[in-house]
């Protein structure tokens, strides 16, 4: 565990991170062979059923009902050209978001999820604070971070903020009765900072990481990635502690949505993992505190090219590859009956005894 005597809430959290229980998951395999199918038939969706059992501990785990929470942000990188759109776009998809109009939106209502969505950095001022099926709740730390390239993203204590309010939002949708957490993310350029936070947790080469986000060209991708080295290179930094490097050169909804899993794990809940932002917020957590890449279940393939490092870097296997790269949590609400399904089959299935089949094989 990377040193945290100077958040001591956060050390806590992560303490409260125990390893997830490979008995309940060792149980779940040998069941899978006594029910009405042959052995491995249903492929991946096994592997799936075992390692939510181990997850929670239960023979028969429940996923439903799914929250969906997406962290909103804004980036002082943004002014160096680095994404297609500009940064009022971010309090614009909010708004967005709290009239139930996103992509997120209708694929949370096709899981019957809780959605939320968290303000933790927006730079502009958001029209309204949701619905009550949308609601928007103010946790902003700041009005967006700094121009990493010429100022750290943000101070430690913002990092340190960001993380609480990512697991205070997962909190609260567990203590309202959600058994699995979906999280997404909005932030015009946070595909710089990912980037930019996955080449120097994993110390591959920027170049290797950066691709076009909102849909940049040739000529800005260019641009970007020199922004991003650039930006490395500026920002003398500790490694080896992850809470540095969200502050050097993160954003504030990565560190929330890290904290988001932090909590997941505390709590023994699984967390779907979104795509490229998503997958280095999980990497996040995970240089914070191991244990918790047991809870992680990986949705989607993103397009972004330096989801392939980040999958790697965590040794993950996506459940989905449909080429996407949209962001907000949408590829995770996508995978989410997958999860919904692999319980089911431990539910509700016969093995060969109830059924009567004759299970030996000639």
């Amino acid at each position: 565990m990377p040193p945290l005597s100077d958040a001591p809430v956060l050390k806590a959290l992560a303490e409260r991170v125990r390893p997830v229980d490979r008995a309940a998951g060792d149980a779940t395999r040998a069941y899978l062979d006594t029910l009405t199918k042959p052995p491995g038939s249903l492929g991946d969706l096994e592997a799936l059923a075992v390692q939510l059992s181990a997850i929670t501990g239960q023979a028969k785990p429940d996923v439903m009902p799914p929250a969906c929470i997406v962290f909103a942000a804004d980036h002082g990188v943004a002014v160096e050209g680095v994404s297609a759109f500009g940064q009022e776009v971010t309090a614009q998809m909010v708004a967005n978001f709290a009239a139930g109009g996103a992509a997120i939106n209708a694929f949370a209502r096709c899981i019957a999820a809780r959605l939320e969505v968290v303000d933790v950095g927006v730079a502009n001022d958001l029209p309204d604070t949701g619905s009550a099926d949308n609601p928007v709740v103010n946790a902003r730390i700041r009005r967006g971070t700094g121009n990493m390239l010429t100022e750290p993203a943000m101070g430690r204590e913002d990092a340190v903020a960001a993380l609480d309010a990512g697991a205070q939002a997962a909190n609260r949708a567990f203590d309202a009765g959600c058994r699995c957490l979906i999280v997404g993310e909005m932030g015009i350029a946070n595909t710089t900072a990912a980037s930019a936070m996955l080449a120097v947790l994993t110390g591959h080469p920027v170049s290797g990481v950066v691709g076009t986000g909102t849909g940049i060209n040739s000529v800005k991708l260019t641009h970007k990635i020199s922004v991003i080295e650039r930006a490395i290179d500026a920002r003398w930094m500790d490694t080896s502690d992850p809470v540095e490097v969200l502050a050097s050169v993160g954003g504030l909804e990565i560190g929330a949505m890290a904290g988001a899993y932090l909590a997941g794990a505390a709590r023994g809940k699984p967390c779907l993992v979104d795509g490229f932002i998503a997958t280095v917020a999980a990497l996040l957590a995970c240089e914070i505190c191991p244990d918790v890449r047991g809870y992680l279940v990986f949705g989607h393939r993103s397009l972004e090219p330096g989801h392939g490092v980040a999958l790697q870097a965590l040794r993950a296997k996506p459940i989905l590859t449909m080429d996407m790269r949209l962001g907000e949590g949408s590829g995770a609400a996508l995978a989410f009956p997958l999860l919904n399904a692999a319980c089911a089959m431990l539910r509700e299935m016969a093995t060969f005894a109830d059924a009567g089949v004759d299970a030996s094989r000639s």
